[in-house]
């Protein structure tokens, strides 16, 4: 069964269903670009790795205080000397949790021209840690600026409504989603996809060696194609919360439309 939105899924967006999904449209992307590029190129799914907290760790984890009472000669004396929460015995530890560092592994694709395995276009699909404060942000933001100030050429997609967007000049429009294609002969200008949840995922073009034919990429099929593999018809529960949330205007949208494909009573 084929996703009940237009473009973009947003319960695709869920935390236990994230990495799955990038994991396997990175590769139906490399599929489905990989024949329409051969002789002259070939498509290599690349890892980025660097270690990162949890996202729900802080510095150190500290435990529920037990709270004991201290007993009093005279219950009948000053209120003061009433029973009083005390810490356990300095002899005795507390337990306690620290953060362990994790490793982090996102993938992303190149397009690499076969005679010389030069990097010709580099593919990312954004996560939510690239899009929040920390480690992701950074590494992907240090990956990124490499990539611009090359002849590299960046395709850049943001399928997430959560988090801050990536960095771009001028007022760029407040849209849900974004889809950046930044050729490396043309910069600082760059084309900017911007689309809401009502819209249906804009098809891109793929840039390649200057004279070549570019690759239209279908990016809403490709996903649909993803969501259809996966079966995430089957594991979806379209009666939970969305997150992060809507407008009232647009849970009303959601709703008639998840009533209408009888996801919803």
């Amino acid at each position: 069964m084929r996703s009940p939105f237009p473009g973009m899924n947003p319960y695709l967006e869920n935390s236990e269903l994230w990495s799955e999904v990038h994991s396997r449209l990175i590769v139906a992307i490399a599929d489905e670009i990989a024949l329409p590029l051969r002789p002259n190129y070939y498509v290599a799914v690349e890892k980025r790795t660097y270690m990162a907290e949890p996202d729900d760790s802080v510095l150190v984890g500290i435990p529920d205080v037990s709270v004991f009472s201290k007993p009093t000669a005279n219950r009948q004396g000053d209120e003061s000397q009433a029973a009083t929460a005390v810490l356990p015995s300095a002899s005795e530890p507390l337990t306690v949790t620290v953060p362990l560092m994790e490793e982090i592994q996102e993938r992303y694709l190149e397009i690499r021209e076969v005679k010389t395995g030069a990097v010709i276009t580099t593919l990312e699909v954004l996560s939510p840690k690239n899009k929040r404060a920390g480690e992701g942000r950074d590494a992907y933001l240090r990956k990124r600026q490499q990539v611009l100030t090359s002849l590299t050429h960046l395709v850049e997609i943001d399928l997430l409504r959560a988090g801050k967007p990536m960095p771009i000049q001028g007022n760029p429009p407040n849209a849900d989603y974004r889809i950046l294609v930044s050729r490396g002969d043309r910069r600082p200008t760059a084309q900017l996809y911007a689309f809401s949840l009502r819209d249906s995922i804009p098809s891109f073009p793929l840039p390649l060696k200057a004279g070549a034919v570019e690759l239209l990429v279908n990016l809403n099929e490709i996903l649909n194609g993803v969501y259809e593999r996966a079966g995430f018809d089957l594991r979806i529960d379209y009666t939970q919360l969305l997150q992060p949330p809507l407008a009232e205007e647009g849970m009303a949208w959601i709703a008639e439309l998840l009533q209408e494909a009888g996801l919803r009573p």
